[in-house]
């Protein structure tokens, strides 16, 4: 008899120690869930690249974080904004070249961007394309230039289709690569994964 009160004793241990233990991990995806669920609401989300107008900084199909919290834009700045223009039905990537106040001039012989008179630094490519851009054009207040890293195959603001960015478009700053997208053949370079500049 005794030896049966201490099975069922045992038994009522374990099955306590599985109640417990079942409780911790549903604790713990149910925790998981709500941080997530807070950091893609308040802090980033992901977003797909469309595109090569981003190349060699962005790839097409690469899965990026961005995060809109506490941004203002800044040059250099890679965002990401919805076009006000019926062409695009998704965002938009692309680099901040000029804020508010800034004066842009291409100067298209020789490639080079230039912002308040000063050369851009370490272009990622030379811009000889103008597109439907005449300068020198000074960006109103709210609204930032932008251009591709992939300057002869992009369409950003020196196109009519696209303009100057309203900042009230801007869905966040491009944090970092998140998933690299596949080549051609299926490869992913993972050595990309990390923060973008």
């Amino acid at each position: 008899m005794e030896r049966i009160i201490r099975q069922n004793e045992e038994m009522n241990d374990k099955a306590a120690r599985v109640r417990m233990e079942l409780y911790d991990w549903i604790q713990c995806v149910v925790f998981a869930i709500i941080l997530g669920v807070l950091i893609f609401v308040f802090i980033g989300r992901t977003i797909g690249v469309d595109g090569r107008s981003m190349f060699q900084t962005l790839h097409h199909n690469d899965r990026v974080i961005i995060s809109n919290l506490f941004y203002s834009p800044a040059n250099g700045d890679i965002i990401v904004f919805q076009s006000p223009s019926d062409q695009f039905e998704f965002p938009l990537v692309k680099r901040v070249i000029a804020i508010e106040n800034q004066e842009v001039y291409i100067d298209f012989d020789t490639g080079i961007v230039y912002v308040d008179n000063v050369a851009e630094l370490n272009p990622p490519a030379v811009t000889t394309t103008p597109n439907d851009f005449t300068g020198p054009l000074t960006i109103p207040p709210g609204f930032v230039f932008v251009l591709g890293d992939n300057r002869n195959s992009s369409t950003d603001s020196r196109d009519n289709v696209v303009g100057l960015v309203d900042t009230r478009y801007i869905l966040g700053k491009v944090l970092l690569v998140l998933i690299p997208g596949a080549d051609d053949i299926g490869h992913r370079d993972w050595s990309r994964f990390g923060f973008v500049s």
